[in-house]
């Protein structure tokens, strides 16, 4: 007897199907989830064959038939050999608590509905998309971490604009790395239950890392220099020349410059320069490849007069025999780009997605184009 399912079997697609559904069940609030599993009762021959495991199968359902949560449809098979037997033909499980049950997932059920219950209490009834989405998030805290998730929410809501740091929230148990790290399900879950865009706290002010390229500009002697974004903005300091670059080595390795600085903005950092009133001016030099063009772009949307260096065919051609090849394009839409800029850009699509690294470029050749 090779096909005949099993109560094991059954248990074991049960699971399956808790573990693939039971968080859209929990989020949905659905109760009428069905399992429907043919049995494949054996035929005559294969119980002449062994007669015994049949019996031994055939009683392991009537075994399972005084629970509940299983609905056995059973039939009567006329074999002319063995006489009339009635054998075991279908077992249906209804409603997702049958399903966990027969699973062995009963508490874990338990949890996760009373759980997503109560969020849906302070979330209101426009949380099911956001419970559906981090279901499993809310069934992986364990239960301390669930109270604080709950406290949480509960002040937010009281003090929707409290304009605290993470670490002023009176708490108990929450701390800024316990919301950095579930940052996402609990903006997801206040939204949902107060329509607010944020969680109304103080963020401390990003860290810029810039170096005083022309000594007379130097921040009381020190010229290497990360400090908060908005005090550096504040600061009394007013360059003739503002370089922004891509990497932190390039930053580092400038001469002394007059009347200049250079400040490190790759990637989004290009947004805190945005937030120097002293810098709407500037001079950007990036990896000649679609991520230095797209930081480009991006730093022209912020609102700054950004002209680029090194970012040309020039450059680009000049250097063939140190080109790399880019594993990952940035293929949005650039339209902040000068002519000649797309037209490198496109010269880097056409070659085969190659790039050429701001590092790579001899620091004599470099120089000179930035009129150094």
């Amino acid at each position: 007897m090779t096909t005949s399912v099993t109560p094991a079997d059954v248990r074991a697609r049960a699971k399956k199907l808790f573990d693939r559904e039971a968080r859209t069940w929990a989020a949905d609030q659905q109760t009428d989830a069905v399992l429907d599993v043919s049995l494949h009762p054996p035929t005559e021959r294969e119980a002449l064959r062994d007669l015994e495991q049949v019996r031994r199968w055939v009683d392991s359902w009537r075994g399972l038939s005084a629970d509940p949560s299983v609905e056995i449809e059973w039939a009567v098979r006329k074999w002319p050999r063995i006489g009339s037997q009635e054998v075991p033909v279908r077992a249906v499980l209804r409603g997702s608590d049958a399903i966990a049950r027969i699973a062995g997932e009963r508490d874990v059920w338990q949890v996760l509905v009373s759980r997503l219950d109560a969020l849906r209490g302070l979330a209101g009834s426009g949380a099911d998309s956001v419970l559906r989405t981090h279901a499993r998030a809310i069934a992986d805290l364990d239960g301390g971490d669930f109270e604080r998730l709950v406290d949480v929410l509960e002040w937010l809501r009281e003090n929707p604009e409290s304009g605290r740091l993470v670490r002023e929230l009176p708490i108990r148990g929450i701390h800024t790395k316990w919301i950095e790290s579930r940052i996402g399900l609990v903006e997801a879950l206040h939204r949902a239950g107060t329509g607010a865009t944020g969680l109304g706290f103080r963020e401390p002010s990003p860290l810029v890392r810039l170096r005083v390229l022309d000594p007379s500009l130097s921040f009381h002697g020190l010229t290497d220099v990360s400090a908060p974004v908005d005090d550096l903005g504040a600061s009394q300091i007013r360059p003739e020349r503002v370089f922004v670059f891509e990497n932190l080595a390039t930053v580092l390795a400038m001469p002394d410059v007059s009347g200049a600085v250079a400040v490190h903005g790759g990637g989004h950092r290009v947004d805190l320069v945005a937030r120097l009133p002293w810098a709407q001016t500037v001079t950007y030099w990036g990896d000649l490849d679609s991520h230095g063009f797209a930081i480009l772009n991006r730093l022209r949307a912020r609102g700054v007069d950004a002209t680029s260096a090194l970012m040309e065919m020039a450059t680009l051609f000049d250097h063939r025999d140190l080109w790399g090849v880019d594993p990952d394009p940035n293929v949005g839409v650039f339209d902040r780009l000068t002519r000649d800029e797309r037209a490198t850009l496109q010269s880097l699509s056409a070659e085969g997605n190659i790039r050429l690294e701001q590092e790579r470029i001899p620091w004599d050749y470099a120089l000179a184009r930035l009129e150094i």
